[in-house]
């Protein structure tokens, strides 16, 4: 049995996270993000870890000073039923909370999974303007897009 660790990222580990979510950003499931970008905002990343392997990682995007947006997702599929996403999650959120934020917002295909961790799906029109067009514009699925979304109160 695996014993996963959880750790906020170095630069080092940027290869890592791109070589994990490359399958997923090539499905359009996840948004593509440049080298620069993930350096660019390393701190808001949390990664799981087995050993030196990393296994799944989740980045928390502030928006405002009192909303922020869990991005890239991703959980190696060998290590999925495992409760990593739903700890990334949890982490992501209470630094969340630390920081003072009110609300965390998810777009994803994965509806279910959030609302399991106390999300609750609101219509795209209520999220930000600038959200919506500096992300989507980048997706392969725009403007056709069938992702929920969902918010949490801190």
């Amino acid at each position: 049995m695996s014993v996963i660790t959880y750790k906020k990222p170095t630069l080092r580990d940027i290869p890592a996270m791109q070589q994990l979510v490359e399958p997923e950003i090539e499905s359009g499931v996840i948004l593509p993000r440049s080298d620069d970008e993930i350096a660019t905002n390393i701190r808001s990343y949390f990664l799981a870890m087995d050993g030196d392997k990393l296994v799944g990682f989740v980045a928390l995007h502030i928006h405002s000073p009192s909303l922020a947006e869990l991005r890239s997702m991703i959980i190696d599929t060998q290590y999925r039923g495992m409760n990593i996403g739903s700890t990334l999650v949890e982490n992501a959120c209470a630094e969340g909370r630390l920081l003072g934020l009110k609300e965390v917002l998810a777009l994803t295909y994965q509806q279910r999974f959030f609302e399991r961790l106390g999300f609750i799906e609101i219509p795209k029109e209520t999220i930000p303007e600038h959200k919506i067009w500096a992300d989507c514009i980048k997706c392969k699925h725009f403007p056709v897009c069938n992702e929920v979304s969902l918010i949490k109160t801190l």
